[in-house]
């Protein structure tokens, strides 16, 4: 009996091999265009800005930049996914697009408060533009740039673009919240404080995007964000979500860490870290609490963060949206007009001709005013 067990567990191991060989294999990347490989020859700039304790990484084209200069991604990561190599693969696609890439570490894991993340990103973000705006490679066009946050670093993008005036950093056209979450609920309760978004200035493009799998948690923290920026018209404001597609091998799962995709060319430790300056403050005596410790769900999602590797849904569907929004947001264009651009929502097919299912795309509903109690003053402050 047991000598038949085995054996028929080896044919249906077999039989799962040979299906999978027989599947339908997902789309490839393209060569050109949203999404694409974009120039392959480019050698990537890797540098540590600021200090060791608080770095903040910037990647861009080892070549003379263009005239104009370059458009600024700033990538804000999940909490506890402070190495860009767990965002390398998005990073270096940007890269190879033209972009100057800033990825502020603002978190020291198990030693930052998610309510000092805001102000920490704003000062790395703030010193990191200064340094490199000298840098004939580098040079960033401040009159273009665009805020992606994964997670808990959503609210952080839309902290920022909130309160950019305030501190002194150059206002987003864009912000690409993707599987936003890691919102407090309350003045007192673990997560990323929310600014007053209806700061944001109201030409900004917004785009919130997530995935089908356990998105329920993503859609509240989306909605709440896009709601919450009130000065910025619906027609400027998209909620996206990707579907997974099991219909061929590997299947497409878009899950809380789909975003993710590792390339250890950009490990933060073979990137060589700047002097601590001989003159800089003695930080402050450290008080630990309890709200700076990952909980358990987070270090199973900052694991999976760590093992994602790109597909199609990256490179279709956050790396594809990100860049058409990015191009709306530049040249003066709303929602309305991206959303109606048919190459958004197609995921192009599987090898056997099968369509891979496309995006949802809403624009959302505005959001309505609260009602007057009858002989109130509308005009009440």
């Amino acid at each position: 009996m047991h000598l038949k067990a085995l054996r028929a567990t080896f044919a249906a191991g077999l039989f799962a091999v040979a299906n999978a060989a027989q599947a339908a294999s997902p789309p490839v990347q393209p060569n050109d265009g949203p999404g694409s490989v974009g120039d392959r020859k480019v050698s990537v700039a890797k540098r540590a800005l600021g200090r060791p304790s608080a770095p903040t990484f910037a990647f861009y084209a080892s070549s003379p930049a263009p005239e104009a200069g370059r458009p600024v991604a700033v990538f804000l990561h999940g909490w506890g996914a402070v190495n860009p190599q767990s965002y390398g693969a998005w990073i270096d696609h940007l890269v190879r697009q033209g972009w100057l890439v800033l990825f502020p570490r603002f978190q020291e894991v198990n030693r930052t408060k998610p309510s000092d993340a805001p102000a920490t990103a704003a000062s790395l973000v703030k010193a990191a533009l200064g340094e490199v705006a000298d840098d004939k490679e580098a040079k960033p066009d401040l009159s273009r740039v665009a805020m992606i946050g994964h997670l808990a670093g959503a609210p952080l993008a839309m902290d920022l673009a909130a309160a950019a005036a305030k501190d002194g950093l150059p206002a987003p056209k864009l912000i690409f919240a993707a599987v936003p979450g890691g919102i407090a609920s309350g003045p007192k309760s673990r997560g990323i404080p929310l600014e007053d978004l209806e700061r944001i200035a109201p030409e900004t493009l917004i785009v919130a995007m997530v995935g089908d799998k356990d998105s329920r948690a993503a859609d509240a923290a989306s909605r709440r964000l896009l709601r919450e920026a009130s000065a910025v018209p619906a027609e400027r404001k998209l909620f996206v979500r990707a579907l997974s597609d099991d219909h061929g091998f590997p299947a497409m799962t878009a899950t809380l860490a789909a975003p993710a995709g590792i390339d250890a060319a950009y490990d933060a430790g073979a990137i060589k870290m700047p002097p601590e300056p001989k003159d800089a403050p003695k930080p402050p005596p450290f008080r630990w609490s309890a709200e700076m410790a990952l909980t358990g769900e987070q270090q199973t999602l900052v694991s999976q963060i760590n093992l994602a590797r790109a597909d199609a849904l990256d490179y279709l569907g956050f790396w594809k949206t990100f860049d058409l929004a990015a191009a709306a947001a530049f040249s003066g264009g709303d929602a309305t007009a991206l959303k109606a651009n048919p190459r958004l929502a197609d995921m192009e097919r599987w090898s056997d001709g099968w369509p891979v299912k496309r995006l949802f795309v809403e624009i959302p509903k505005p959001t309505k005013p609260p009602a007057v109690a009858n002989g109130a003053d509308s005009g009440r402050r």
